[in-house]
């Protein structure tokens, strides 16, 4: 149990006490960080190649993906939306477009390509498929490392972060939802409620969360989760621009963990420059509690 709470966060611990100065460096960190999520995909792919009754156990991990996003992302909407009633936030006004909305939709689905060419290759009769296991375990660890790197060397404090007030509350309407749906996803689909809590505790960080859950559960579980957080990424791409003028908390929230990074830019066009501090910091936050929740939920015997 204990062995695999530190395996996630003494990396992610380590890597945030360094900070990196240097640009050219943290662009080197940056692009290795992207060529080990699709290393990680990859790999994936190639253990749902070796499930016994292929065939079957697709269908399964379709099955669970679309209960539980529907559950988590559904719950997240509900929550966020009553929020927004309640509490109005009006955007600002900007003049851009969003005429890169379907470039970013390819980029997200590219992530699903290296999946499907690891599914491929895994049908391949290689003996390097059996250190598969070890190899996933050493770049996790690394990844976590440069994470951690990355998280601190953003030049956000943590004080910046927890005086920001938006981004709490929606990280904390998130998280909460998140838990709700994934607790009613448990019971539908027969599964343990701890599973169901760390299967919606992804919150749109999908590479991660797919291989911690696989780490944990076996290929089905983590291959669902992966796509339960893919999928809250495209569906966060698609609203953004319907959504963000009139339910500007709603959008925010939708993002997840996404909103420190891939969906900021939208972000920021659609609800001005005042929305991009409390994006970074319910970003910050869910990247940060994300690994801690997975492992807490697999090994802490909830």
């Amino acid at each position: 149990m204990y062995f695999g709470i530190l395996i996630a966060l003494v990396p992610l611990g380590l890597g945030y006490l360094i900070k990196i100065k240097n640009n050219s460096w943290m662009t080197k960190i940056n692009q290795t960080l992207s060529w080990m999520v699709y290393l990680i995909l990859f790999i994936m792919g190639t253990e749902l190649a070796h499930l016994d009754n292929l065939t079957t156990n697709l269908q399964i991990i379709l099955y669970y993906a679309i209960v539980l996003f529907i559950c988590t992302f559904g719950g997240n909407f509900i929550v966020l939306i009553i929020f927004d009633y309640i509490f109005p936030r009006k955007a600002d006004k900007t003049d851009h477009t969003y005429a890169s909305r379907f470039k970013m939709i390819i980029e997200s689905l590219r992530v699903c390509i290296a999946l499907i060419i690891g599914f491929i290759c895994g049908l391949l009769p290689l003996f390097i498929w059996q250190y598969a296991e070890n190899v996933t375990q050493i770049v996790l660890v690394l990844l976590l490392f440069l994470i951690g790197i990355q998280l601190r060397s953003n030049n956000i404090s943590i004080k910046q972060i927890l005086l920001n007030k938006i981004g709490i509350a929606t990280t904390l309407l998130v998280v909460i939802s998140a838990f709700l749906g994934g607790v009613i996803g448990s019971f539908i689909l027969n599964l343990p409620v701890r599973v169901g809590l760390a299967m919606s505790s992804g919150f749109g960080w999908y590479s991660l969360s797919g291989i911690l859950m696989t780490e944990a559960h076996g290929p089905i579980i983590g291959s669902a989760t992966f796509l339960n957080d893919i999928l809250r990424e495209l569906c966060a791409i698609i609203l953004i621009p319907t959504l963000i003028k009139r339910y500007q908390l709603t959008t925010l929230g939708l993002c997840g963990a996404t909103s420190m990074d891939f969906t900021l830019p939208m972000l920021q066009k659609g609800g001005g420059i005042a929305i991009v501090p409390a994006a970074i910091a319910q970003g910050f936050l869910l990247t940060l509690i994300m690994p801690i929740f997975i492992t807490l939920f697999n090994y802490g015997g909830f």
